[in-house]
């Protein structure tokens, strides 16, 4: 096994616990309960004592759920990733809201638009999108967002559709004045291991004058590793890089950090509350 394919070391245990807000253990190969277990002890060592598991289709949406009540360290976030928005039909409709209704389904996500592949018109992302901001509202959840290449359009149609009381900008890759109208907004903006990419400087801009209040961290596994393990295999423990790196770049204690993050995260998702120390 080449350097690039094996996994990032474990870093040393954060001074705080933290919380990663985004992730696809499905995707970092996780299968059974016992392999839940497995990545979430891995987190557990570098102080990512919780995390927040994402689908992007039906099939990760059912398992995302299920896997939420194997381990209570974990809650899931369900909806239909924008690229496969083509065939979002009404049967789909209806299993994803039944799916978010679930008690350790912590968001309606992540949803939204995506305007680099060319997997699904324009149109039927739009579509889909404004569905799963009704859906949020109605089932009272966060909705968190996919946005890629589709600011504009994003911050429109929130507006027109008005959004929910709680919205998530998942790998957020805005500029600064970016990051600014979601904090007008009150939007919270979720950072991962691209802000610690040191070509990302507007994304770092953005990340310096977003309130305490305002932000995530994420991993978005097992993709986006942090610097300096970019390209490598990504897991929830990497969420512990980035927190480092938003510290550094906002000048920040990592302990505050730290505390910020797991703050905002259960303030959020409405996790149960777990104070450091």
């Amino acid at each position: 096994m080449s350097k690039r394919d094996q996994r990032p070391p474990v870093p040393d245990r954060l001074p705080a616990p933290a919380i990663d807000a985004h992730t696809h253990l499905d995707a970092c190969g996780a299968e059974t309960a016992a392999d839940v277990a497995r990545l979430l002890d891995r987190a557990g060592e570098a102080g990512i004592e919780r995390v927040v598991t994402v689908a992007d289709d039906l099939a990760a949406a059912r398992w995302a759920a299920e896997a939420s009540t194997w381990d209570d360290r974990v809650f899931a976030a369900c909806a239909v990733h924008p690229t496969r928005t083509k065939d979002f039909g009404d049967a789909e409709k209806s299993e994803v809201e039944r799916l978010v209704r679930g008690e350790r389904v912590v968001a309606v996500g992540e949803t939204g638009l995506d305007y680099y592949w060319d997997y699904s018109p324009p149109e039927a992302q739009q579509e889909a999108f404004r569905w799963h901001i009704d859906l949020a509202k109605r089932v009272r959840k966060p909705l968190m967002i996919h946005d890629r290449d589709a600011h504009d359009d994003v911050l429109r149609i929130l507006e027109e559709e008005g959004a929910p009381d709680t919205v998530v900008f998942h790998c957020f890759s805005g500029d600064a004045e970016m990051a600014r109208r979601c904090a007008d907004a009150g939007y919270v903006l979720s950072f991962a291991g691209t802000v610690t990419f040191r070509n990302a400087r507007a994304l770092h801009e953005a990340a310096k004058l977003v309130p305490s209040d305002g932000y995530l961290v994420e991993t978005d596994a097992p993709f986006l590793t942090p610097h300096p393990f970019r390209g490598r295999p990504n897991e929830p423990y990497c969420a512990a890089y980035t927190v480092h790196g938003l510290a550094e770049l906002r000048g920040e204690p990592v302990e505050d950090v730290a505390n910020a993050v797991r703050a905002n995260a259960e303030r959020v998702f409405r996790l149960p509350s777990v104070t450091s120390g």
